[in-house]
């Protein structure tokens, strides 16, 4: 029989567990709020405002606030659900349980009783697989309720489940030898091993931006080389233009997932590649590749909807052009590079509270490990419950200079003479993905790491004046 595993209160593993719990369900409650603030904006916006007049047709307006709704009451149900389980897990001395599990395994597969880290290898092994089967209902429903019922879902139930066993596959075989070179250093990097933590992870961290893209993301998504053409030779031109070491330059096939559409570019030094979602491209996706009775079922649909015509999905070459020329712009801003300079810092600083943690007892007692203190038990304690009131207060200070270098980024795109195309490619990107354009401020401020649409395109009209 399963009994809840509290400590005694006043004892220091009774405080603490206090603290980590209440702050649990105050941010939690924080968050809800927020959520609440957003879904009374969706209900209560029926009207578009008058400055989205020119920006967003009604008809759009209208599917991206139901489309908004829903996203919204199931972030609720699934959010309160989750917290609980995450309580339970706490309440119920979770943790003790998947490692005296990850032990009786190691130990099956030939392992001594105390060689900890294939337990920890199997431990996270077991963690992973018992989360994605919590959170494959929410994951299901998602995808082919909410996502299908608003025409983004492009996946079937075969591709969806295949996808997922694929992931789990890739991220084992991943996350094993990392784990075990974490859980190493630890146990026998003496008194400085955090330094020595921080420059493994540094390493890794590194390792795989070079390796994904072209070992690992491929595993998932088609990439082809964008064929020969005007598009082709205008974005490297606009590569030239800026010195962009463009080395590569890619289409991956994101419509066989989603109807969402994005663009990126990665890469170390003088070797640069860039990659286009086919969902981006307005004469390039199959999205609008229709065949003619899907055609004129569509085209007479909008007619009765009052629409004039079916609209294409995708950025036309020019707008295009105005989407890179953004997000190049944070390429030559060092956006990239303070982003990465920001997160290492960050990381030496938990690695080295961590450091001075590592043998507290209590910390362990707390969540029920009162005979052992595994390593990486004692790093995720630190990690996700010690520094939980710090993350958070980091994660909105992270959101503020996103906004600040997606606002930079504008005007970089703006200085290459993209002004006008950018501004039409944000409106079609915002009406294809059916971004709701309107948002409560505090909601606003805490959550997007990028502005809304109206502030972006008003922040570009702003700079156009002051031109003039």
């Amino acid at each position: 029989m399963i009994s809840m595993v509290v400590p005694e209160l006043g004892t220091w593993e009774g405080k603490i567990f206090v603290g980590i719990l209440g702050f649990s369900w105050a941010t939690y409650m924080w968050e809800e709020y927020l959520a609440y603030r957003q879904r009374h904006v969706y209900r209560e916006k029926v009207e578009p405002p008058s400055e989205l007049k020119g920006i967003m047709e009604r008809t759009t307006y209208d599917k991206a606030r139901a489309y908004s709704i829903d996203k919204s009451n199931f972030s609720m149900v699934e959010g309160f659900c989750s917290h609980i389980v995450n309580t339970g897990v706490m309440l119920y001395g979770g943790l003790p349980v998947f490692w005296s599990a990850a032990g009786k395994m190691s130990e099956w597969l030939g392992f001594s009783v105390d060689s900890e880290i294939p337990q920890t290898v199997a431990f996270i092994c077991l963690a992973s697989a018992v989360n994605t089967v919590v959170n494959l209902p929410w994951s299901v429903y998602f995808t082919f309720k909410v996502e299908q019922k608003h025409g983004f879902n492009k996946q079937t139930p075969g591709f969806f489940v295949k996808d997922k066993i694929k992931k789990f596959i890739v991220s084992q075989v991943i996350s094993a030898p990392v784990v075990a070179g974490l859980v190493y250093i630890i146990k026998a990097g003496g008194d400085y091993f955090f330094l020595y933590l921080w420059g493994f992870t540094t390493a890794v961290m590194l390792f795989f931006m070079t390796v994904y893209p072209d070992y690992i993301a491929p595993l998932f998504d088609k990439y082809t080389p964008l064929p020969s053409g005007p598009l082709r030779d205008q974005i490297e031109e606009l590569a030239r233009q800026i010195h962009f070491p463009l080395t590569k330059l890619y289409v991956v096939e994101g419509s066989k997932r989603s109807a969402h559409s994005n663009a990126y570019f990665y890469g170390f030094f003088k070797n640069k590649r860039i990659v286009l979602y086919d969902t981006l491209l307005e004469d390039y996706t199959p999205l609008n590749e229709d065949g003619e009775a899907k055609q004129n079922e569509e085209e007479t649909k909008a007619a009765a909807e009052g629409e004039k015509e079916k609209k294409k999905t995708g950025c036309s070459t020019p707008e295009v052009l105005a989407v890179l020329g953004h997000e190049l712009g944070h390429w030559k801003l060092n956006h990239v590079l303070k982003g990465i300079i920001i997160s290492q810092v960050n990381l030496l600083l938990v690695f080295g509270v961590f450091g001075s943690l590592y043998k507290y007892s209590p910390l362990y007692r707390t969540f029920g490990f009162h005979q052992s203190q595994p390593a990486f038990i004692g790093l995720i304690i630190v990690m996700q419950y010690v520094f939980a009131p710090y993350n958070e207060v980091l994660q909105f200070l992270l959101t503020m200079f996103s906004r600040h270098n997606e606002f930079q980024a504008d005007a970089f795109a703006k200085s290459l003479g993209h002004s006008e195309q950018l501004t039409s490619a944000l409106v079609k990107l915002n009406e294809d993905n059916l971004g709701f354009p309107v948002y409560d401020s505090l909601f606003s401020a805490w959550h997007l790491s990028h502005p809304p649409i109206l502030e972006r395109i008003r922040a570009l009209e702003d700079g156009e004046k002051k031109e003039k």
